[in-house]
């Protein structure tokens, strides 16, 4: 069988971030509430000069340049992201266009909340799976700005970022399970941002809810496929193991920190066919395991605050770097969620070397070069965001906000988006 994986992964932020302390203390709020109530540290800022078109050519390019990738070789982009910038032109298209790839090339957009990556992660590689592709690549970028309004419950969950997959035949990161995946779909009101509006409107509680629901039946599904398709036995090679525990570790759609840890040990549950209780053997032991398995995947995703449908894939690239050496050869868990709702369970196998290619061009590197702003900055940023749309504004100027990345959203001139782009990486 065609071996299809993961080849390439890097990913772009905004030049700017805040301190969430900075951001409780200016709103009143025990910062507790933030960094250990949601798990965030910091959060990405866009300016009006960043965009999810230019987060995405920015991933995009790091994922070419840094795996020593020609353009040429590219037949397939496909962009997940629900900040849409046009009611009809996809972010895809100007992407393709930025990078410089081949017009035979197809290029399209995907829409479905935090969804639309893991959707065109599945297409990429049936794409290539099926032979249509020809030994050619696909290039899928997840690319969001996250944004709730300044001063809402949300607020402290905003982010921006995006990151950018490369899809081939003789992956050198992750082999991807082709055989087995779980889904699941079910209309509901959780999340979803109106024609009309910048920002989106959650009901949280609710969300929560439906995401649960939704890991619990993609992963049931995921799960009676495989035992369906295989001879297992269970991890020790009987019958009352726990399935879970084939995984070296588990990643989840990451909308803020602690929702990965609610979501191993709903994960936990289904196995054990029981809800935990606090304070039980159960619980403690839950905790033990998301430390181990889950935890340490997680610190991009504090660090950068929550990029709606690349989430699932910043604690893939922290994995990848900081903890795959110690699971070459084994089968990781992959979970997607996007609100409406759809949600996939689908696993890989980490493979031999990949933790030493992503150390080359470190995650931490491209954190370094970040600059830290004030609350006043922010909500300035913030209010200035919400005009760089508008035809012939004035607030997507770079030298008013000091933003020197390569690629540059410059503003719509006669209803036209115009973009910048150097040769520097």
């Amino acid at each position: 069988m065609m071996t299809v994986g993961l080849d390439a992964l890097s990913f772009d932020i905004p030049q700017n971030y805040i301190n969430l302390i900075d951001l409780a203390q200016a709103r009143g709020v025990d910062p507790g509430k933030y960094t250990s109530g949601l798990g965030q540290r910091e959060m990405a800022v866009s300016s009006p000069c960043e965009d999810p078109v230019t987060l995405a050519a920015g991933a995009g390019r790091r994922a070419l340049r840094n795996f020593d990738i020609d353009p040429n070789q590219i037949g397939l982009v496909i962009v997940g992201t629900e900040t849409g910038i046009d009611h009809s032109k996809p972010v895809s298209i100007y992407v393709h266009e930025l990078l410089g790839l081949p017009q035979y090339c197809r290029a399209f957009e995907v829409k479905h909340a935090c969804y639309g990556a893991m959707a065109g992660l599945s297409m990429a590689t049936h794409w290539i799976q099926s032979g249509k592709a020809k030994g050619r690549a696909a290039l899928v970028i997840a690319s969001d700005i996250a944004r709730y309004g300044l001063n809402s419950a949300g607020e402290p969950t905003q982010g921006a970022g995006a990151v950018a997959m490369i899809i081939s035949e003789n992956p050198r990161l992750l082999e991807f399970d082709v055989r087995n995946e779980g889904y699941y779909s079910k209309q509901v009101m959780d999340f979803w941002r109106p024609n009309y509006s910048k920002e989106a409107v959650v009901d949280g509680h609710y969300s929560i809810s439906c995401y649960l629901e939704a890991l619990t039946g993609s992963y049931q599904t995921y799960k009676q496929n495989f035992i369906s398709s295989s001879s297992y036995l269970g991890h020790s090679g009987h019958s009352g193991a726990r399935f879970l525990d084939r995984f070296a570790a588990c990643l989840y759609h990451v909308p803020f920190v602690k929702m990965a840890q609610k979501a191993h040990q709903r994960l936990l549950e289904a196995d054990a066919c029981i809800a935990f209780e606090k304070g039980s053997p159960q619980m403690q032991a839950a905790v033990s395991d998301f430390l181990a398995r889950v935890s340490p995947s997680l610190e991009l995703n504090a660090r950068v605050g929550n990029i709606y449908t690349g989430s699932l894939f910043l604690s893939l690239l922290n994995f990848l770097e900081d903890h795959s050496d110690l699971a070459t050869g084994s089968p990781i868990s992959l979970f997607g969620y996007g609100s409406g709702c759809a949600a996939e369970f689908m696993s890989a196998v980490v493979l031999e070397g990949a933790s030493s290619l992503m150390k080359q061009h470190s995650f931490r590197k491209i954190l370094s070069h970040r600059k830290q702003i004030d609350i006043p900055t922010y909500e300035k940023l913030i209010l200035a965001s919400a005009q760089a749309d508008l035809n012939n504004t004035e607030v997507c100027k770079p030298e008013l906000w000091n933003i020197q990345n390569p690629i540059l959203y410059l503003g719509t001139r006669d209803h036209k988006r115009q973009y910048t782009t150097s040769s520097s990486s």
